[in-house]
């Protein structure tokens, strides 16, 4: 099995220095380089090419997210996991849009590191073995990062749930409401969860019927009417 080839990109020296020791810690990594500005990183990236690239947001002369966004318009295939500060639902947006692979919020924990990086190399294995694929398969790599312990519940719920409906599609959309307090169509929900709009309309739906979203109408600028969905607060409603 070959090893992770990891940059590491980062500005602030001891920070750096820690994700550093932590990736010798972990079997089956290695790191490649270290880079202390965007520029630094680019160059790196593209010099040794590899798998993944542990990205900061904040940089003295921009952001890791231009970064990201140069690196995709560029063609390059380097997979991305950014490690930051920012706690803005619209930074996570377009860190979501630019397809990492992970979100991890400082500060950095190392079981929280070594958790990405165990479910990156499962995610290579997949596709570095797999011919052809179903809907399962797909479903099962387009989960990014988090604990699997939440996975494994909606595993077991699986079985409860009507067709069409996947348990994990499903709680990557009631990630999405709770993360994004304000109303949302079913395309912008497409787009944060990489599916068309059809198919997220139709877990929309279904946890309407569940009472865990509210749909309303909007007429919106052009007077065509459209439904957006916004998470049921069930506490505000106790109190109420």
């Amino acid at each position: 099995m070959n090893k992770i080839r990891i940059v590491i990109a980062e500005d602030d020296l001891q920070i750096a220095e820690i994700q550093k020791r932590f990736l010798q810690r972990i079997d089956n990594v290695e790191l490649v380089g270290v880079a202390h500005g965007l520029e630094e990183a680019e160059d790196l990236v593209d010099v040794l090419q590899p798998e993944l690239l542990l990205l900061d947001i904040q940089f003295p002369t921009g952001t890791g997210l231009d970064l990201l966004r140069k690196m995709r318009a560029s063609g390059s295939k380097v997979d991305v996991v950014l490690i930051t500060a920012a706690k803005e639902v619209g930074t996570l947006r377009a860190a979501l849009h630019g397809g990492v692979f992970d979100y991890i919020i400082k500060p950095l924990v190392f079981e929280r590191l070594k958790e990405t990086l165990d479910n990156y190399q499962k995610h290579l294995n997949t596709l570095q073995y797999m011919a052809q694929f179903a809907q399962s398969d797909v479903d099962n790599l387009m989960p990014r990062g988090g604990s699997t312990e939440p996975q494994e519940d909606v595993k077991l719920a699986e079985k409860r749930l009507p067709k069409g409906i996947d348990g994990l599609t499903l709680d990557t959309v009631q990630k999405v409401f709770r993360s994004d307090d304000r109303p949302l169509s079913a395309e912008e929900v497409g787009e944060l969860i990489g599916a068309s709009r059809t198919t997220a309309r139709r877990y929309l739906e279904y946890l309407v019927s569940n009472e865990e979203l509210h749909a309303e109408v909007s007429y919106g600028t052009v007077g065509r009417p459209e439904r957006r969905y916004r998470r049921i607060d069930k506490e505000q409603e106790i109190d109420q």
